[in-house]
């Protein structure tokens, strides 16, 4: 039986929709009022006047909770913040944006109360107003990942999802240092029920998300739930090596019958860029995983709260 739910709230510089999000959010909220609800707005760092709103609501709104990082984590630090300090019988992620609808909620909150599934998560049946491009390699990354790695990640799916207790409690346990949610909501397991919805604009601002750091997020995602990159690179060096050695075999044979000591300065010197460009990647790869490996080793905290309203708030983890 579910009676109390969080929504957790990642905000990075986001004064211009916040007060649009919380009307919305507010007027969805009080139309179910069979449930008790927490509003956790997690300030990721934010260097306009996104802090100073949260405090204002928080005077206004006894719901409203906030949690203000001492620098900028990024969001997935922020998710899980939200989940360390996130105590009700269901929680839920969503953006401040209004990119994911808040209209959901209470067909989500039926669902997990009356249906045998342990989440609700949502997921974009198409991509009107992204760039084509963006939106290609989006496509093409979802694809991979499923075939190179253990986690169930939707193509489409979108971080706002609501969840049993039980789940986020497994979540929080997944304490890696480097997180990709998509991928651990997947890796978790537990049974999960996809809502698909139309692509919907940003209410207002910007978005934070370049294609470059799009690339560099899914990039982490691949590495953190997959080890087919290295095998790839082995197989390549095990290529490159039979490759050779046949090339070897060849030059030996054709010197001996014909007396050809096989002229060639500049196919030898691309040969020469082509393997040495082969290694380079192939260290490259292994060179990310040992760099996901150092930063877990280093057990530095996920994140660092420096003003919080919450009564027993986890500060650093």
């Amino acid at each position: 039986m579910i009676r109390t739910v969080a929504l957790i709230v990642p905000c990075f510089n986001e004064e211009e929709v916040l007060p649009v999000f919380y009307e919305t959010i507010k007027q969805v909220i009080d139309g179910l009022p069979q449930y008790s609800f927490t509003l956790l707005f997690v300030n990721d760092g934010s260097k306009d006047g996104t802090l100073p709103i949260l405090k204002s609501l928080a005077e206004q709104d006894e719901r409203v909770r906030y949690l203000s990082f001492s620098r900028n984590f990024g969001k997935e630090s922020a998710m899980y913040a939200g989940f360390c300090n996130a105590d009700a019988d269901a929680v839920a992620v969503m953006d401040a944006d209004l990119q994911d609808p808040p209209g959901l909620l209470p067909e989500m909150l039926g669902i997990l109360e009356n249906e045998p599934y342990d989440s609700v998560a949502t997921r974009r049946v198409n991509r009107e107003g992204e760039p084509p491009v963006r939106s290609f390699f989006a496509h093409r990354f979802y694809h991979l990942i499923n075939r190179i790695s253990d986690a169930d990640v939707v193509d489409g799916a979108r971080d706002f999802r609501l969840m049993k207790r039980e789940m986020v409690e497994a979540i929080v346990a997944m304490s890696e240092y480097n997180r990709f949610s998509k991928g651990i909501f997947g890796w978790v397991g537990f049974r999960t029920k996809w809502l698909p919805y139309r692509n919907i604009e940003r209410a207002a601002g910007k978005t934070k998300w370049s294609f470059w750091g799009l690339f560099k997020y899914s990039i982490d995602g691949i590495v953190n739930f997959s080890q087919a990159p290295l095998s790839i690179a082995s197989f390549t060096g095990l290529f490159s090596m039979i490759i050779a050695f046949i090339m070897v075999l060849f030059v030996i044979i054709r010197r001996m019958i014909f007396g050809d000591p096989v002229a060639g300065w500049a196919s030898t010197i691309c040969i020469i860029l082509f393997i040495g460009g082969l290694q380079l990647m192939c260290m490259g790869i292994i060179g990310q995983y040992l760099a996901k490996t150092y930063m877990e080793t280093k057990n530095r905290p996920h994140f660092i709260i420096s003003e919080t309203n919450c009564e027993k708030p986890v500060r650093i983890h």
